[in-house]
């Protein structure tokens, strides 16, 4: 590229600002700053467009994977029996104590800790966790 430049524009040397060496070196100089300018800028423009993407896509497979998950805890809460069902609703999703369900329910808070306690290795076992 260099060279062809040079060839291209022969017309434009002087002499009274230096040698043909120098001209040359300046020219394959500028063409190599261009080069080194304009690769940087690329590599910065890729990486500004993947922080933009790659949010996105990040945020659209969690939901996709919270939802599956969401779809099995609601698959494994139905197979649990309706008293269970009932005191680990309760515990984890309305955020009541053990004495709190227990009162609600009308129930022993020991009876409240079995049922929960089964419910959540019934739940374990469904959703395939290990112990």
């Amino acid at each position: 590229e260099v060279l062809l430049e040079i060839w291209r524009s022969a017309d434009k040397f002087d002499r009274a600002r230096g040698t043909g060496m120098t001209w040359a070196a300046t020219i394959a100089h500028r063409r190599a700053v261009d080069r080194v300018r304009s690769v940087t800028a690329q590599a910065h423009r890729d990486q500004e467009s993947a922080a933009r993407i790659s949010p996105i896509t990040d945020e659209v497979a969690e939901q996709a994977v919270a939802s599956v998950e969401r779809e099995r805890v609601r698959q494994c809460l139905d197979s649990l029996t309706d008293i269970q069902r009932e005191s680990v609703v309760l515990a984890y999703y309305d955020g009541h104590t053990y004495q709190d369900v227990a009162r609600l329910l009308d129930v022993a808070v020991p009876t409240i800790k079995t049922r929960i306690r089964d419910g959540l290795i019934r739940m374990r076992d469904c959703m395939g966790v290990a112990s």
